[in-house]
């Protein structure tokens, strides 16, 4: 079967990429032939939102240089920080001629796809998914004869933040899908109250695959080993954040390393773009292989420590979306590896150790009942 693939714009989100790599991986062992649609129309609209601010500001001064930096990046700069992302995307995912807008939603019919499949990652949270009846393929007529389904949707939090237009809009397109499965158990609720259908709870797609596909992809790109021993991956640099990095490195005497850019474009401007460049994925999935623990804000940096069987802390932000982390943890009875502030961080909680041959016993199961619901999905 020719299954279009439908999630957020591909680019320098290692969760995001591999996710998208691990469902079209899955559906290929499958026997499908799988493309992940090319959609930028999110980075369509912050590209005219930028637009619209430098008119109006221009210039972002730095008092400590008394100098005027450029603060958002050319298409040439962009893709000069997504140099090893981009290059992870061309050699691991197949996707789509690029769909830029609206109206370049009528290409794909070219690809004569027999299914679609929307997911993972937060496709179906208003704030990060721009244009987001798109994510209920608002672009196929009602009497097409393909498949519509969802794989692993997310809404990212927990309250329903669609407003009665849109909640209306998606309702409608929502209810010609054969089949709907969402990432956190609270989205089948929200699912059942809001959009008027049935879900099932699964697995996030990078689950679906055991750590040595990854590793494969490690050794493909001959990664060097780590250059530390406790892998932080955190995207709020706060005060905080760095304070419970500390803490964890001294109480284990381990020495903290990060896969990240040291910079970010806005921080630095083009002069100095080389500190904005992303690390290679496998890169990043070297961190997990070498870490002897890992403190996270992410939640496939909390995937990704399960995967490896990697003791962890996850450091939860109510902003991003809490629903994300206690869906995921609840499943593996790993509710008290997650704590909000330093304050919850005690040495009993880093040192506990998780039954990893428990938690693996418990993916196993949930993969099955996954692929189980793919494979129906795809063939009733």
């Amino acid at each position: 079967m020719k299954i279009g693939i439908l999630t957020q714009p591909l680019y320098t989100n290692y969760g995001g990429l591999l996710q998208a790599f691990a469902l079209q991986m899955v559906l290929k062992q499958m026997g499908h032939e799988v493309l992940t649609i090319d959609k930028r129309l999110r980075e369509e609209s912050l590209f005219k939102k930028i637009c619209s601010i430098t008119k109006r500001f221009g210039f972002r001064i730095f008092c400590c240089k008394h100098t005027l930096i450029r603060v958002w990046p050319t298409i040439k700069e962009q893709n000069l920080i997504a140099q090893n992302t981009n290059r992870f995307i061309s050699e691991n995912i197949r996707i789509t001629e690029r769909i830029d807008s609206l109206k370049s939603f009528s290409l794909l019919k070219k690809n004569d796809f027999e299914a679609y499949i929307v997911g993972s990652d937060q496709v179906w949270r208003p704030e990060y998914s721009p244009c987001i009846t798109n994510y209920f393929l608002d672009f196929i007529d009602k009497k097409e004869n393909v498949k519509r389904i969802a794989y692993s949707a997310s809404f990212g939090v927990d309250n329903w933040e669609f407003s009665s237009k849109l909640t209306e809009q998606c309702a409608s397109f929502a209810k010609n899908f054969d089949a709907i499965s969402v990432r956190e158990d609270s989205a089948v609720r929200l699912c059942k109250e809001y959009l008027g259908v049935d879900a099932n709870h699964v697995l996030d797609p990078t689950m679906l695959l055991p750590k040595e596909d990854y590793v494969k992809l490690v050794e493909k790109d001959n990664i060097p080993k780590s250059k530390g021993t406790l892998m932080a991956y955190v995207l709020d640099k706060s005060y905080e954040n760095t304070e419970i990095i500390e803490k964890i490195a001294k109480e284990l005497n381990l020495t903290p390393f990060s896969v990240m850019p040291e910079k970010t474009f806005s921080e630095v401007g083009k002069k100095c773009i080389e500190y904005c460049i992303f690390p290679p994925v496998t890169e990043w999935i070297r961190g997990f292989m070498d870490a002897a623990f890992v403190v996270t804000d992410s939640f496939h940096g909390t995937v990704f420590s399960i995967i490896f069987n990697k003791p962890f802390i996850s450091i939860g932000n109510t902003r991003r979306g809490m629903t994300r982390f206690t869906s995921l943890l609840k499943i593996f009875g790993l509710e008290e590896r997650l704590i909000i502030s330093s304050n919850e961080l005690t040495s009993e909680k880093i040192n506990t150790t998780i039954d990893f041959t428990r938690v693996n016993q418990i993916k196993k199961k949930k993969r099955q009942l996954a692929l189980m619901f793919l494979d129906k999905a795809l063939n009733n």
